[in-house]
């Protein structure tokens, strides 16, 4: 394998390890906010929201820009979205910010294995990304429960910088903060993602649009001469 493949694995386990984490810490947001209680079944919805609305575009998207680049801008929205939360925005919509930041990561993340890899070794290298997906998974939802448990939560609360009011004052809020690293973390794993040689597609080119093929002409009808009859002889008798 190429190093650029295990910078590829670094940025997505952590972006992945912040969104589970990020998950528990919005449900006890909303849970301790008051919320309504249709709210907590309808985050995951929410953050697969942007999946479906952007499909059509976030592929393309991810193929006219560097996909190093695009894995940064995405989590850069998360960071967005985590920056909400932290801010007073709904949990809701905040954790549907980060959804469209992952929607967009998506592409690039599978996309940039076919241009970095040979076909011989593309489903290794799915099978490494997909085994690390569902690691990140278990880790970030056992990560999310340890920042908003009580001996960690307290150590993050009374931690204070000095001078700066962050005007963090629950555990969640301390978890999101926390999370926020995690994306940092992750985007500078992406911006150390190596530039591949293959061709960018640039959006909105006549060239990539759907253009119906010419119409065929038909083949005139060749001319074709009378044979010559047959005498009963066998002989050729000129055509009249």
């Amino acid at each position: 394998m190429k190093k650029g493949f295990y910078t590829i694995m670094s940025a997505q386990f952590f972006s992945s390890l912040a969104d589970n984490a990020l998950l528990v810490a919005a449900i006890e947001l909303l849970k301790t906010g008051g919320a309504p209680s249709w709210h907590i079944p309808a985050l995951t919805p929410m953050f697969a929201l942007f999946y479906v609305l952007l499909a059509p575009l976030v592929g393309a998207f991810a193929d006219a820009v560097p996909k190093g680049k695009v894995m940064f801008i995405a989590n850069a929205i998360k960071v967005l979205g985590c920056l909400l939360i932290l801010f007073g925005a709904n949990p809701l919509l905040s954790y549907g910010i980060v959804g469209l930041g992952a929607a967009a990561y998506s592409p690039a993340k599978y996309g940039i294995l076919t241009e970095l890899l040979p076909n011989s070794q593309l489903v290794k290298a799915n099978g490494w990304i997909e085994g690390l997906t569902i690691l990140s998974i278990i880790f970030g939802v056992v990560l999310g429960g340890q920042l908003l448990g009580h001996v960690v939560s307290h150590q993050l609360l009374s931690f204070d910088f000095p001078i700066i009011d962050t005007g963090i004052s629950t555990a969640p809020e301390a978890a999101v903060a926390v999370i926020v690293s995690l994306y940092v973390v992750a985007a500078l794993f992406n911006l150390r993602i190596p530039r591949t040689d293959a061709p960018l597609q640039p959006l909105g080119k006549e060239s990539h649009k759907f253009k119906e093929p010419a119409p065929q002409r038909a083949p005139r009808p060749s001319r074709l001469r009378k044979a010559p009859a047959q005498t009963p002889s066998g002989d050729a008798t000129a055509p009249n």
